[in-house]
């Protein structure tokens, strides 16, 4: 480190926000970067420690006291290197991961840790504007094909991988734009959309095919790419929401957060609107399910214009802060406000929501109960954000025949994301259930080494295998 002292010497100091005013009026990015020179300052801070507890906080393994002194020393581009040895898309993470790796930083025992978050996205962002970002190319080919059934951050990372290793990937997805959760389920003012668009240009040089518009199961066949491909992974994402079943759930006005959220996203990218549009404009608002889902669909609500957002969250208020001696380096439970939350809504904890209440067909009011009292509030528009169970009923892994227990990893197949089907894979939300974007990256990360060993094995066989797993 170019200051040892730095973390007693310089105070923490991390990126801010535009007004809310200002944010309010536009679907944009509103995260202000730091200067360089203040990245680079904050960097020092790191103390290297000889345990650095950060790695335990981030799943992707990333090297963080390495390219934190790196960017303290001024050298970026090995920064840059060091970072993606380890992650794909920090341009992803910088933005939208909660940064478990801070709360796990020696330093936040004082709550002031190192800002690796603001830190990762900083080294990025300077190699695409410096141009020292480009297409990876392998050597030399081995003419396996492998067909990836998803474009989320894992079916991404695991065809890059892939690629990289010398393989030919095919990637398939339903929507008609690549991106799966990063392209629809995140709305624009926390994740532009142009750096998408921006890697898949990246990985489209270095050999990986998309095929948008392609729900395999309906538009093609898991038998034709079972043909087609010497071996499938599956990386549809954990899809299936958890539904609320109470009195009135039918009535119109009542949806899953990530169908408002999908529909934003298609109307702020100039796409289709569809003639039942989902839109919060001057109505009352409730958002049931207090996680990112929700902030989202807050902040999505009050840039429609919405007369009142109310969050419901079945939890009980946690803490302004945590027991440092019980959590850390653990991710603690304590009260956090987003961004979005900032911007206006109104939040009720320990809420059990036990009936919708209409008017002519439409939600009027949302009745709940919060520690024994009983509560009624007005309700136009109401998004269930309670999470997900897993895959689609019925949907790829079904018609794939392929039985996966996560609590067992997959059927028959230890660690190496296999399935009880013989060269198919699975990972992602699809293996683990709802998780991070960042476990998300890990789990391709690790499926295309899965994937390339068996394609060892096959070469060192002569073949492939009765039964490969």
């Amino acid at each position: 480190m170019s200051n040892p002292a730095a973390f007693l010497e310089t105070p923490r100091r991390d990126r801010d926000y535009l007004p809310v005013e200002a944010r309010l009026r536009s679907w944009g990015e509103f995260v202000r970067p730091l200067p360089q020179g203040d990245v680079a300052r904050q960097a020092e801070r790191c103390m290297d420690c000889g345990v650095p507890f950060c790695h335990s906080g981030c799943p992707v393994n990333n090297l963080i006291p390495d390219w934190n002194a790196l960017v303290g020393d001024g050298a970026w581009r090995e920064a840059l290197d060091r970072l993606h040895s380890t992650n794909n898309f920090p341009e992803f993470t910088g933005r939208v991961c909660p940064a478990p790796c801070e709360a796990a930083c020696t330093l936040n025992l004082d709550d002031a840790p190192v800002i690796i978050k603001t830190i990762e996205c900083a080294i990025v962002d300077r190699g695409f504007d410096e141009g020292w970002i480009e297409p990876v190319f392998s050597p030399r080919g081995t003419g396996y094909r492998i067909a990836i059934v998803g474009s989320g951050p894992a079916g991404l990372a695991c065809a890059q991988q892939l690629a990289r290793m010398g393989h030919a990937p095919t990637v398939f997805e339903k929507a008609d734009r690549v991106g799966g959760l990063l392209r629809y389920g995140i709305p624009d003012f926390k994740l532009d959309k142009t750096l998408i668009d921006r890697r898949v240009a990246q990985m489209e040089a270095e050999g990986v095919i998309f095929r948008t518009g392609m729900n395999v199961g309906v538009d093609v066949s898991v038998e034709r790419l079972m043909d087609d491909y010497q071996a499938i992974v599956l990386a549809g994402g954990a899809e299936q929401p958890r539904d609320l079943p109470v009195p009135g759930r039918e009535l119109d006005g009542v949806h899953f957060a990530m169908d408002y959220l999908t529909q934003s996203n298609r109307r702020v990218a100039g796409l289709d609107e569809p003639d039942d549009a989902i839109l919060a404009t001057g109505r009352h608002v409730v958002v049931i399910g207090g996680g990112d889902t929700g902030s989202d669909c807050i902040g999505t609500a009050n840039r429609q214009g919405a007369a009142s957002v109310t969050q419901l969250e079945i939890l009980p208020e946690p803490p302004l802060r945590e027991n440092k001696a019980l959590s850390w380096p653990h991710w603690p439970v304590k009260l956090r406000t987003s961004s979005s939350q900032e911007e206006g809504c109104g939040r009720a904890f320990s809420a059990a929501t036990l009936q919708l209440v209409g008017e002519e067909g439409r939600v009027a009011a949302l009745e709940y109960e919060q520690t024994g009292t009983l509560k009624r509030i007005p309700a136009n528009l109401v998004l269930l954000a309670m999470g997900f169970t897993g895959p689609l009923t019925g949907g790829i892994a079904a018609k794939a025949y392929v039985e996966h227990d996560r609590r067992r990893d997959a059927e028959g197949s230890g660690c190496n994301y296999g399935t009880s089907r013989r060269r198919v894979f699975i990972c992602g939300d699809m293996r683990r259930g709802q998780s991070l974007v960042v476990w998300a990256i890990r789990e391709g990360r690790q499926c295309a080494t899965a994937v390339h060993e068996w394609l060892g094995s096959i070469a060192v066989g002569g073949g492939l295998p009765e039964d490969s797993f």
